[in-house]
């Protein structure tokens, strides 16, 4: 949903994102981790994960969803494998995925446990995160590639560096460290973000909405009940292995997706607009007086400074440059990507 001051006239809420896209900005951001090992671990990924698992080298990582035997969406993760027998798996579902884990493992040979409190996580992201992480580790990261994770020392503390993020930056990083070293970290963070003309970003709305959807990133909120045939997430997919949601999902493929997630700009700031997100179908969107989707998300741009969001349309309905109709107020397809 989008209200007058909520987004467009919150300075503090602007300055914030803006910091992350125009110098550098870092805050608190812990998704839950679940460590994966046994001998039979990576063939047990590779059947519960669309795209493939097996094939990742130590020190790398891939997002992924997670399909149930119908081929929607029931998660998406990002695994990071450490070893041969030994993976990562970061996600804000953990209790949901451990139950499917415990659904699905048989008689294989795998083993998880909860680190989560062994861990917090700081996101470093923006156009000067790579400067300022090379000003507090005791190596430079100058040489990690996208979704790559190397051990660094901060202090002469322990500390795992992961070139990613949720911001689409394309210089951006998540420190993990032990939460004893929390007070230590963040003074680090501060006194290294104001050398270079950055800030802490405090607003949850930030860090997981207006930032995000700039760069057509998803939720788990946007994805239930689609397939990733539907939200552009069948990039990479292995359709060359066995996994659950595949006969599904091919079926899908091969007659076409009923529905298809589009973006959609909006030059009136002040039009209530409510998503899927916060429960319920999403406002109607229409087309020449016919209900042609329902809207999944809508948030704002501070790059654009313009409402943007998401459809969740009828296949065939609408193209990109095609004038909509949503609570009243005309918006325009176009791409999920806005900046």
């Amino acid at each position: 949903m989008y209200n007058k001051n909520v987004y467009k006239y919150d300075e503090m809420k602007r300055k914030e994102h803006m910091a992350v896209r125009e110098t550098v900005g870092w805050y608190f951001w812990t998704h839950q981790l679940l460590e994966v090992s046994g001998s039979d671990v990576a063939a047990f990924l590779d059947k519960i994960y669309a795209n493939p698992i097996g094939n990742l080298k130590a020190g790398r990582e891939r997002y992924t969803t997670m399909l149930n035997e119908q081929g929607e969406i029931i998660d998406d993760v990002v695994v990071f494998r450490w070893e041969e027998n030994k993976f990562w798996i970061s996600t804000l579902f953990l209790n949901k995925l451990v139950k499917w884990f415990d659904a699905q493992k048989g008689t294989m040979d795998v083993k998880y446990e909860d680190i989560t409190p062994r861990y917090d996580m700081y996101a470093v992201q923006g156009p000067k995160s790579r400067d300022m992480l090379n000003m507090i580790t005791d190596t430079p990261v100058d040489e990690m590639r996208f979704f790559s994770f190397e051990e660094r020392k901060i202090d002469g503390i322990p500390a795992l560096i992961n070139r990613a993020g949720f911001s689409g930056e394309k210089f951006g990083y998540e420190i993990y460290i032990a939460p004893e070293y929390d007070g230590m970290l963040e003074s680090k963070l501060k006194t290294a973000a104001t050398a270079f003309g950055g800030q802490e970003v405090t607003d949850f709305q930030i860090m997981a909405w207006t930032l995000p959807t700039e760069k057509g990133f998803y939720y788990m909120r946007d994805l239930m009940h689609t397939n990733p045939l539907e939200v552009g997430l069948d990039v990479g997919i292995g359709w060359n292995k066995d996994f659950i949601g595949k006969e599904a999902l091919l079926k899908i493929k091969k007659e076409g997706p009923k529905h298809i997630m589009v973006g959609f700009t909006m030059e009136e700031a002040d039009v209530r607009v409510n998503g899927k997100d916060l429960g319920g179908p999403g406002t109607p969107v229409i087309k020449d007086g016919e209900e042609v989707g329902r809207v999944s998300k809508c948030n704002y741009s501070y790059v654009l400074d313009k409402p943007i969001g998401y459809i969740y349309a009828e296949t065939g309905k609408v193209a990109k440059g095609d004038t909509v109709t949503i609570n009243g107020a005309q918006a325009v397809i176009c791409d999920t990507v806005f900046v």
